[in-house]
């Protein structure tokens, strides 16, 4: 991914529209302390993530794996079998698109926990590294560059399955179901794992984005049947994938020491902050390492603009108008696009917690109870209107 020039909005075609059915800004109802400690804690949030660990999904992940290569396909079918072994639907958006380099394969990997809800969140982040034709640099294992942020997602899924079973069985116990928010328990999680993300020359329109660029115009013009629980979409318009999708989470460049990361667009300003409330409570209940105080986020001002974009998966679905929070390390890490991109490059601490953040974000906004044991009242909690200070280091230095 690349900076991209500033494009002014008017320039922008369809810019940061909110043509994607979503269920709008809304209050996220806040997980106890001890919900959060039973995500914290079971299962281990480090397991996965440590690339010292040859079970792991990390170290299945970290291996060079460019486009069109049986490194890419043995990671993509590790990726499918990992989301299979749960019973999740797997679809391939596989194609064939023309590079500097020749024509070349993509496969998406695409995840659903159930694919008959009417709405989706959207996790994703790109599975492919960077392609390079010569030794040493074909070695290139991308381990921020997206490795890590793959393997959270892995993680997540796991941690989140029998969650989402568990708010399945509720909503169809008509006991329960006025307990429930039908909204929020339409929404159903899909993983999204592109293909063909690095360019394989110089980072340009044409030469990027290969996977997210198919993906998002193959579902602006597929067209969906109707759906009694599609309430929220337009009636003069019909349905497609893309106008199902409430919000597209977006990782990029995640698990090196002291990432820095803000929020990019104002009409997702309020999920950057359920990020932030999320890692709060986390050092709140003491649940962070210690000495790590310092927060991953640069606070919100309110002042914020959509004033351009940084190039990368989600761009092609924003310009459709689907919502947009794009979580990557900017600056980027003084590994990226290099050798020293490799295990070496990650702070497991700084892992776990980003493992940690994504559980209990996902919990909140899908409406999940991490704890059946307690009582509804006794993890949730009214979430506050600004996000509870952290304690930060000062005058440190916000790269690696």
């Amino acid at each position: 991914m690349l900076w991209h020039a500033l494009i002014l909005l008017g320039l922008c075609p369809t810019p940061f529209s909110h043509a994607a059915s979503t269920l709008g800004e809304r209050d996220l109802n806040s997980l106890s302390s001890p919900a959060i400690s039973t995500l914290a804690q079971s299962p281990d949030p480090s397991r996965n993530l440590d690339p010292t660990n040859p079970a792991s999904h990390l170290s299945k992940i970290l291996i060079p794996r460019a486009p069109d290569t049986a490194n890419n396909t043995l990671v993509r079918n590790y990726i499918a079998s990992t989301l299979r072994a749960l019973k999740w639907h797997i679809e391939f958006d596989s194609f064939v698109w023309d590079t500097p380099v020749g024509p070349k394969n993509f496969t998406n990997v695409i995840a659903t926990k159930d694919p008959d809800a009417p709405r989706r969140v959207v996790l994703s982040a790109h599975f492919d590294s960077k392609y390079f034709s010569t030794y040493p640099q074909n070695q290139f294992v991308g381990a921020t560059d997206s490795a890590a942020p793959c393997a959270i997602m892995l993680d997540l899924a796991e941690v989140l399955d029998p969650l989402l079973d568990a708010r399945a069985k509720r909503v169809a116990d008509d006991a329960l179901a006025e307990d429930e928010d039908e909204d929020v328990a339409d929404t159903t999680l899909q993983l999204i794992f592109f293909d063909g993300e690095e360019a394989f020359a110089d980072w340009t329109d044409t030469d990027s984005i290969y996977g997210a660029r198919h993906l998002a115009e193959t579902w602006a013009t597929t067209y969906l049947p109707p759906h009694a629980k599609r309430r929220l979409l337009s009636p003069s318009a019909p349905a497609t994938p893309l106008s199902t999708i409430e919000h597209l989470v977006l990782l990029d460049l995640l698990g090196a020491p002291h990432p820095r990361v803000r929020s990019f667009f104002p009409d997702t300003g309020w999920l950057f902050d359920g990020l932030v409330r999320a890692e709060a409570r986390l050092h709140a209940a003491g649940l962070l390492e210690q000495g790590e105080l310092r927060s991953f986020f640069q606070k919100r001002t309110g002042q914020e603009q959509n004033l351009g974009y940084m190039g990368d998966d989600h761009v092609p679905f924003l310009k459709r108008g689907v919502s947009v929070l794009h979580v990557i390390a900017e600056p980027f890490p003084r590994v990226w696009h290099t050798l020293g991109d490799d295990a070496s490059a990650l702070d497991l601490p700084t892992l776990r917690r980003w493992n940690l953040i994504m559980r209990i974000f996902f919990s909140e906004y899908l409406g999940l109870r991490p704890d059946e044991n307690d009582k509804r009242a006794n993890y949730l909690e009214p979430t506050p209107s600004t996000p509870p200070p952290l304690v930060r280091k000062s005058d440190v230095e916000l790269a690696l």
